[in-house]
């Protein structure tokens, strides 16, 4: 039996001893073997024991290789894939309204109460006609103008007050300037105001309530408060109107035209965009 040393002593003083232990034992219980049962030139087994070696023979390279932590796959980088197209949406879009009718430009020639709101709603929804159908577009908006008619319903002054699109407001004055002749002022005076012409595919229709128009106006507001820092500061109350006669009111009445379903809506839209809450829509 060939036994390798250890190259440390005390380490192989013990495997000497503990070798020899487990030879006696072993013979201890090994059986007999009869003489002549072993053949000269028969080849010996030979075992081989090597102890592990300690902390200081290993290698310092070893000892890294060992005290270093597992190395931990990374997982390969995900690239964030792109999100699928989305359909194109449809864009808003409202049609002109059609142009007022021979009936309703006779009605506004002779309507002269409230400045003539007849005639000053009809010109409006005439220009309105003329530009075409608003699409849903950077170049959407409105325009304000302040407009004088002559007696004869010839344009005479035509002022931009403001404006949110120059698309609209080109579009617009192109539909003036290409206006049909129009009926004559209702008072045969010249007709100055202003009005708003919306290109947008939300506006709604803006056709006005007469039921109203027999009343006297509300008196204008001025703040009692409000001073020049030089002048006086006499009381200024609130001047109540004055009632009309009632003679003049009969009359009157029997100018107004009956308000249509239109007319309706569009007057209870507006007064649902002036008043309504900002948290009521939420």
């Amino acid at each position: 039996m060939f036994i390798q040393r250890s190259s440390h002593p005390i380490a192989g003083a013990l495997t000497l001893g503990l070798h020899g232990l487990v030879l006696a034992l072993w013979a201890g219980h090994m059986p007999s073997v009869p003489q002549g049962s072993i053949r000269h030139g028969a080849p010996m087994q030979l075992l081989l024991l090597r102890t592990p070696p300690t902390a200081a023979e290993r290698n310092p390279q070893d000892q890294r290789e060992a005290a270093a932590p597992p190395a931990v796959k990374q997982a390969p980088a995900r690239h964030p894939q792109p999100a699928p197209p989305q359909p194109a949406r449809a864009l808003a879009t409202m049609a002109a309204p059609p142009a007022p009718s021979a009936e309703e430009w006779s009605f506004a020639a002779r309507y002269a109460l409230k400045n003539s709101k007849g005639y000053r709603h009809s010109w409006g929804r005439q220009v309105r006609s003329m530009m075409g159908t608003a699409v849903e577009s950077p170049d959407q908006g409105m325009v304000r103008f302040l407009v004088e008619i002559a007696p004869d319903g010839r344009l005479s002054r035509l002022v931009t007050i403001w404006t949110t699109s120059a698309v609209a407001e080109r579009l617009a004055r192109k539909a003036i300037e290409s206006m049909p002749p129009l009926p004559p002022t209702p008072t045969g005076k010249s007709l100055v105001f202003e009005r708003t012409i919306a290109f947008t595919p939300f506006a709604t229709d803006d056709t006005p309530i007469y039921r109203n128009d027999c009343l006297p106006d509300p008196p204008v507001f001025r703040n009692a408060f409000a001073w020049d820092g030089k002048s006086a500061q006499p009381p200024s109350p609130l001047q109540p109107g004055e009632a009309p006669d009632p003679g003049d009111m009969e009359e009157c009445l029997k100018q107004l035209p009956r308000d249509s379903i239109e007319a309706e809506a569009a007057h209870d839209q507006r007064q649902q965009e002036r008043w309504r809450s900002s948290h009521l829509g939420r």
